[in-house]
């Protein structure tokens, strides 16, 4: 066994990875905030003006992120979900109820973007036969699901295990999501950005989308590890009758 193994197996324990997460959520967050003021500007002020759109096509700096980090954060969700059914791991369950919420809220911020801009390029806010639209409201459902799930139920194990379960089952939705477009005739349009061919869009557009997507992501990172460490403190206070981790909680 190898020096970076050991030392990952090392981080695996809540009592070691709660410092370790507090530096990482630190620089993730001032990443976040760099790439989020990168991205709007280059969004709001550099990205040239739609043929066909005018500028209500703007919303797409926020929308399209939101909806590719919705996905991408339930995915990993339920990879943190399965690996703490197949290796019982505590901290496997706790990054599991920490990602849930933040992905609840960009799944809502890409339904309620979707609709702004719905409204004046579809001429309407919503369409319920809408294959996209319908999978990705499923998804906050399914988010809600989860969260409820760990909520309700008292003993811990049991409400992760729960919780962990739903989260691995509605995984199927998320190839749902992203091949809708393709699968039906649906009112949303198809993928501007695709890993099989060229983006569809201007230069700056494209680097707008990208940077916003970098500032979501370190965001999502910073606060579920601050999440983490909040459930760890609260673990160990509930076990010891005081935190022992208080120096490092600043």
């Amino acid at each position: 066994m190898t020096t970076e193994s050991i030392k990952w197996f090392w981080y695996a324990s809540p009592q070691t990875f709660f410092p370790f997460a507090g530096k990482l959520a630190r620089v993730c967050a001032v990443l976040a905030v760099v790439f989020a003021i990168a991205g709007l500007y280059t969004g709001l002020f550099v990205a040239p003006t739609d043929a066909q759109q005018g500028e209500v096509y703007r919303i797409i700096f926020i929308h399209v992120p939101a909806a590719w980090m919705s996905m991408f954060i339930y995915g990993v969700m339920a990879f943190w979900a399965a690996l703490g059914l197949a290796l019982n791991t505590r901290l496997s369950f706790m990054m599991t109820r920490a990602l849930a919420p933040t992905g609840a809220l960009f799944t809502f911020i890409a339904l309620w973007t979707g609709a702004l801009w719905g409204r004046p390029t579809w001429g309407t806010y919503w369409v319920w036969g809408d294959t996209r639209l319908m999978t990705e409201l499923i998804l906050l459902f399914l988010y809600f699901g989860v969260m409820a799930l760990q909520a309700a139920i008292d003993e811990r194990r049991r409400a992760d295990r729960a919780g962990a379960v739903l989260a691995i089952v509605g995984v199927v939705n998320i190839p749902i999501i992203y091949y809708s477009v393709q699968w039906w005739n649906t009112l949303h349009q198809g993928a501007s950005v695709s890993f099989t061919r060229a983006p569809s869009m201007a230069a700056t557009m494209f680097t707008g989308m990208i940077l916003m997507a970098l500032a979501f992501w370190m965001y999502s990172i910073a606060v579920a590890l601050v999440r983490v460490r909040c459930q760890i403190a609260e673990m160990s206070s509930e076990n010891q009758g005081q935190t022992t981790f208080s120096p490092a909680i600043q």
